[in-house]
């Protein structure tokens, strides 16, 4: 008898699995693992979440009316131009499904999200990864690797976990040189961190061009990673289409309302950016003054390279910052054995942080 099996492909995803998270003399683990907000949500947010409370027995609103009408607002864009979903991942794998499957290719940078490669295998498409340059995108190599059978190629920009970006120019060159029939996803989930001239989220692509796509997510810079909102800005043919795919009730009821909320509180945004900026700073000059190696970074973390040492590696540091009840993400998953990206925490995470890698690499 034949046996049931997966689809080809869904075999070779990685399983997910989450970083051990011990109990730390009863007192709670500074997670500097995943790229959350140091100061949290805004107290909109919160406030807006809790009034949406009183109604959790009802069905969120299923086109997103109120939220994509905050963001058409914030960005002066149609809000028939935009689409939510339950995070970024999830747009990602709706944009794939959509787009492609068996035959196709899904072509994505080396070090890019994790999140491409699982969306690809989910829906039995092929995955193509083109090299990067001393971990940035090199943009003519995603370019020579597009052909007839590329439907999508994703962009992380600025990427995680490296923390690069890739000037407004080059991604306009990009998008020249591929196929007419290809969809340019732009994964722009830390777009509101970058504060340099020569960026764009992608707002001017997609409005330039009927096959570019911009994804973005409240989880980084609102603070709202635990609610699991993102949304997608493209020209309106593929936002139909997008509509068709996802799941109606995707985003919950509070998570709108919260999201909503969020875009109005410019305070908090601004104190976060703030924080950002000065953390970034100080915590790359302390880890550079111990002779670890910082990679420039437009986000809200820091990749760093261990110098080579026969007895410290990087599971070894990990480790010792375990004991310390702080958590780094590890990157050997990602082909970097060596390095680890530490997110920018409060000033007392930061500080612990420091004095903890100051025992074992001063």
């Amino acid at each position: 008898m034949e046996r049931l099996t997966p689809r080809v492909g869904i075999g070779q995803i990685a399983p997910h699995k989450p970083m051990i998270r011990l109990p730390n003399g009863g007192r709670p683990l500074i997670d500097l693992s995943l790229s959350h907000n140091a100061l949290g949500p805004s107290p909109r947010s919160i406030t807006a979440y809790r009034q949406a409370a009183q109604n959790l027995h009802r069905y969120p609103d299923g086109e997103h009316t109120a939220l994509r009408m905050a963001i058409a607002r914030r960005y002066d864009i149609e809000p028939d131009h935009v689409t939510c979903s339950n995070g970024s991942d999830e747009m990602i794998q709706i944009v794939t499904e959509a787009y492609a499957g068996p035959g196709d290719e899904v072509l994505f940078h080396q070090y890019g999200y994790h999140g491409f490669i699982k969306a690809a295998r989910m829906t039995g498409a092929t995955p193509v990864i083109a090299a990067e340059r001393d971990l940035a995108v090199d943009v003519e190599a995603l370019a020579e690797l597009a052909g007839d059978r590329t439907k999508i190629v994703f962009l992380a920009n600025p990427n995680n976990p490296t923390g690069s970006y890739v000037p407004a120019e080059q991604v306009q060159r990009l998008r020249a040189e591929l196929p007419a029939h290809t969809l340019l996803v732009l994964d722009s989930a830390y777009a509101d961190y970058v504060r340099r001239n020569n960026y764009d989220p992608g707002f001017d692509l997609v409005s330039d061009h009927d096959n570019v796509l911009m994804v973005r997510t409240f989880s980084k810079l609102h603070g709202l990673a635990g609610l699991r909102i993102g949304w997608a800005y493209g020209p309106p043919a593929i936002i139909e289409t997008l509509d068709r795919v996802r799941p109606l009730y995707n985003v919950g009821l509070p998570a709108q309302a919260a999201a909503a909320a969020a875009l109005g509180d410019l305070e908090h945004e601004e104190a976060t950016l703030a924080h950002n900026d000065s953390w970034s700073a100080w915590l790359s000059h302390e880890l550079r003054a111990i002779g670890v190696r910082v990679y420039p970074s437009v986000c809200n973390f820091i990749l760093v390279r261990i110098p080579p040492d026969p007895t410290m590696s990087v599971p070894t540091l990990s480790q010792h910052l375990l004991d310390h009840g702080i958590l780094v993400k590890s990157l050997g998953h990602y082909g970097l054995p060596d390095c680890m990206r530490i997110t920018i925490g409060t000033e007392e995470e930061n500080h612990a942080l420091m004095d903890a890698l100051r025992e074992v690499l001063d």
